[in-house]
């Protein structure tokens, strides 16, 4: 029986370079690899060691990267190891299959939104009518499912996120705050209910799991073992739960760690050390 591997890509296993927390001596500081171009600049890094670890996992396990990028964002990712046969984008909006969209999930999910939460374009006209061009350099809509703000963290105005974190939960949405952006995504719409999907689609036996925000929360809750990063929404709120591993690493070194973690956990017997060894 396989074992599923679901994790969150972007602060979880990759990187940008702002992000990439490197607090060692430059002569310390660990080789990376870019999984990531956009407009001709690389944009998203793992360590090598993390790279070896995951070609290693791709072998091991059904690896399902699960991120609340667009589709088009998500395939400008060039992952290390064999081409993933599932990826979940917009957080649970899009299962593809073989890099194809399943018309079938995608249809469901646009009808539980429709049943169960507020309509997008109203909480497109509030996060209009509510916000400043001082602090919010862009708005923007992701796949017709949800919508988030560019913004400038350090002028938003003091209690405005709760405030509306208040005003969304009552219509059915969550409010989620990841560096610069700022996510308002229904709350039927779970990276948790497609990993469901591909465990009963791939029969697994084993699901592991990782992310580090408040939009990954329910993913890490949906598997049987999971990590946080050091860093995040999560380990900002201190969240935690049964058979989920708070991590001390943070940045880079973090996806490193959580990397080897699932191999060692799909694998046993120290086969991750020595993947990591190059043996």
């Amino acid at each position: 029986m396989p074992v599923l591997v679901a994790s969150d890509l972007d602060r979880t296993l990759i990187y940008s370079s702002a992000a990439l927390a490197l607090t060692m001596p430059d002569p310390r500081a660990p080789r990376l690899l870019c999984v990531e171009v956009h407009e001709s600049r690389p944009l998203s890094y793992m360590t090598e060691t993390a790279a070896r670890l995951l070609t290693d996992l791709g072998d091991a396990a059904v690896f399902v990267p699960t991120t609340t990028r667009t589709r088009k964002q998500y395939q400008r990712i060039n992952l290390p190891g064999p081409a993933p046969r599932y990826a979940i984008c917009a957080n649970g909006g899009h299962l593809l299959v073989d890099g194809v969209t399943d018309p079938d999930w995608h249809a469901g999910v646009l009808s539980r939104l429709a049943d169960e939460c507020a309509p997008l374009e109203e909480i497109r006209a509030h996060l209009e009518a509510s916000t400043d061009p001082a602090w919010v350099r862009k708005h923007r809509v992701a796949e017709d499912l949800f919508a988030y703000l560019v913004v400038e963290r350090e002028l938003l105005p003091e209690g405005w996120v709760k405030d509306l974190a208040v005003w969304a939960e009552n219509r059915g949405w969550t409010v989620s705050l990841q560096g610069r952006k700022l996510y308002a995504v229904p709350k039927p719409l779970t990276k948790s209910a497609a990993v469901r999907e591909v465990a009963r689609r791939t029969g697994a036996e084993l699901t592991l799991t990782a992310g580090d925000s408040l939009l990954d929360a329910d993913l890490l809750l949906a598997g049987d073992r999971g990590w946080r990063p050091g860093h995040g929404e999560l380990a900002d709120a201190d969240w935690t739960a049964p058979a989920i591993i708070a991590l001390s690493e943070r940045g880079v070194l973090a996806g490193e760690r959580i990397t080897r973690e699932f191999l060692r956990a799909a694998r046993g017997d120290g086969a991750a050390g020595r993947a990591a060894q190059g043996l």
